[in-house]
């Protein structure tokens, strides 16, 4: 039984699991726009919102917890500076999830992981 267990395995060993989920969520601010399987991206959303909410903060502390899961500090400044007074005004919700279908290789269910206020979106 799985009771108050969070969080898909994905198949890998949790350090595997950590890196995997750093590098979308470091993929996805600097492109803004990542097209992975949707299982991954379920995943990695949740942790690209908290460092979205983190850079809102925009004090030290945040900026450190920040750089343990996104090891380039210019994408760090980008978040800081560039992504988060973006969405100054709104609570939650930064990313969407649009689903793409199935992989033709092995059926994996495909999705796109994106910001909602992408730069070259208007509204």
């Amino acid at each position: 039984m799985r009771h108050r267990k969070k969080g898909r395995k994905l198949n890998r060993t949790a350090s595997h699991r950590k890196a995997l989920l750093a590098n979308l969520v470091t993929a996805l601010l600097e492109r803004e726009s990542i097209k992975t399987t949707l299982a991954k991206a379920k995943e990695a959303r949740p942790l690209a919102e908290r460092m979205i909410t983190l850079a809102k903060r925009g004090d030290l502390a945040a900026r450190r917890r920040v750089l343990r899961v996104v090891r380039n500090k210019a994408l760090v400044h980008k978040l800081f500076n560039q992504i988060a007074p973006r969405f100054v005004d709104r609570p939650g919700g930064y990313t969407r999830i649009v689903h793409l279908g199935r992989r033709t290789g092995d059926g994996a269910a495909m999705a796109i992981l994106q910001l909602v206020e992408a730069k070259g979106e208007e509204g």
